[in-house]
């Protein structure tokens, strides 16, 4: 539910975005385009840090972490969470359309692309820890997954 939330959220803030596109000019869509952004961002945020990464722990023995970390040095898992929210706001120059004379439109939409996939990179480190110390946590993972098929011919073992 609060998945869908988070997408749904998403959903709003690019239709409003491309509804303030289509009509430039309209404080009032820029205004919108603003705040649903911003609404989306900092929910997609929170579900970054917390649900993906499950960091932010208060009760962790490690301090507003998890219980469990492979890296040796926590503060990268501060500086990730900084720089996840920095990657994530970048891309809101987009919606507020800062004036930069010396710098081409298109340059600015290819270096916010650019530090997404950095962003995304990141999030698929973390994401994946995660994940690992759940499942290991759990007692879920496995050597091998079993298949739904054998390799044993039963037909030749009878016919010996």
């Amino acid at each position: 539910m609060r998945n869908g939330l988070k997408y749904f959220s998403t959903i709003v803030a690019v239709i409003i975005r491309t509804a303030y596109e289509l009509k430039k000019g309209k404080t009032s869509w820029m205004v919108l385009a603003l705040i649903c952004s911003a609404v989306a961002t900092t929910m997609n945020m929170y579900w970054d840090i917390v649900i993906d990464w499950g960091l932010l722990r208060t009760k962790s023995k490690n301090k507003y972490l998890r219980d469990r970390l492979l890296v040796s040095h926590k503060i990268i898992y501060f500086a990730a969470m900084v720089l996840n929210v920095v990657l994530r706001l970048a891309w809101m120059q987009l919606v507020l359309e800062f004036k930069l004379t010396t710098v081409h439109k298109m340059t600015i939409s290819t270096i916010i692309a650019f530090l997404e996939v950095i962003r995304r990179g990141i999030w698929s480190f973390f994401r994946l820890e995660n994940e690992h110390l759940n499942n290991v946590g759990e007692y879920r993972a496995f050597k091998s997954v079993p298949l739904p098929f054998s390799y044993y011919d039963e037909d030749a073992e009878k016919d010996d």
